[in-house]
């Protein structure tokens, strides 16, 4: 932490990591690296957030590059880089490509920053996490993904639309795996501390939880050029922003689950206090058995990809 400044580097400079280094600056965060293969393009949008910030107020060093040194000396490494979705594609179908992106990116950026916490936000999210911690060899507590804050974003944005409420007012969780098979935990969720079950009829949050779990799909088939970009950064930045400024924020992220909820051995979404060491704890819900049955099934779906991965032989 250089002149009393946190230090963030964004990997990928395309819409999700211009996204996130525009919130980190806003904020006023932390200094931040913006990294891409594609020259001129980071340093481009650096020197544009850096004349936005006399407006905005923020003191913060920005630099972008296609240079890894530049990355040296991070507290935090968002992980962005990969190919986005396209209209009919799976989070899955990224899988060969993304490994081979994450993998390198991942070594470049623990060379120049053995200390850093890594949040990836590249799909599919939970196998990456997983590729991130494999190639790292860095602890379990300091690679994590961004996923949960984002799906439980959109299933809160839903109800407020479903209920004309503000969002404020709602409070909802979603886990599991970063797909199809995520896990919105109606048992949980409230409005002004009233369940959503006396407020919505089953039918109706039915739609919304399906609807959740095909929130990016719908927002790929509306931009069809590509993928929701301003959500998942500012999830991303929530998360690093719980850990710069050791917050103890409990929030839904991909970590290590090692015997945690029943799951052994697999990367996926559950709640986390998230602090200055990064994943501090996983903290326990009371769940109901319907719940807790579907998010075995995510995380067995999370396990299939990760094995698909290193039959790969890429790692």
């Amino acid at each position: 932490m250089k002149n009393g400044r946190a230090k963030i580097s964004v990997i990928g400079a395309g819409n999700v990591g211009a996204s996130a280094a525009f919130r980190i600056a806003q904020l006023e965060l932390a200094d931040v690296a913006l990294i891409d293969i594609v020259e001129e393009i980071p340093e481009g949008k650096a020197l544009d957030l850096a004349q936005m910030c006399p407006i905005t107020g923020s003191d913060v060093n920005l630099v972008g590059s296609t240079n890894y040194e530049d990355t040296a000396d991070s507290d935090v490494v968002i992980i962005t880089s990969g190919i986005p979705r396209k209209p009919g594609m799976s989070r899955d179908d990224l899988i060969s490509t993304n490994t081979k992106v994450v993998k390198s990116v991942t070594e470049q950026v623990v060379s120049n920053s053995p200390d850093a916490i890594l949040i990836l936000v590249t799909n599919p999210l939970d196998a990456m996490v997983y590729v991130a911690h494999r190639v790292s060899g860095l602890s379990d507590n300091k690679v994590m993904g961004m996923a949960g804050v984002l799906d439980s974003a959109r299933f809160r944005a839903f109800i407020a639309m479903e209920l004309g409420v503000s969002v404020e007012n709602i409070n909802a969780s979603v886990l599991g795996g970063h797909g199809d098979t995520m896990v919105p935990l109606l048992s949980n969720t409230t409005i002004a501390g009233v369940p959503i079950a006396q407020l919505v009829p089953a039918d109706r949050l039915e739609a919304m939880v399906d609807r959740t779990r095909k929130g990016g799909a719908e927002i790929v088939a509306l931009l069809k050029t590509g993928s929701a970009f301003y959500a998942p950064a500012v999830a991303a930045v929530e998360m690093a922003e719980a850990i710069i400024k050791d917050k103890k924020k409990v929030l839904p992220c991909c970590v290590y689950a090692d015997g945690h909820y029943g799951i052994e051995d697999t990367f996926v979404g559950l709640p986390v206090r998230l602090g200055a060491e990064g994943v501090e704890e996983i903290i326990g819900v009371e769940i109901s058995d319907e719940e807790m049955e579907a998010l075995h099934v995510s995380a067995g779906k999370v396990k299939e990809l990760c094995e698909v991965i290193d039959g790969m032989g890429i790692l």
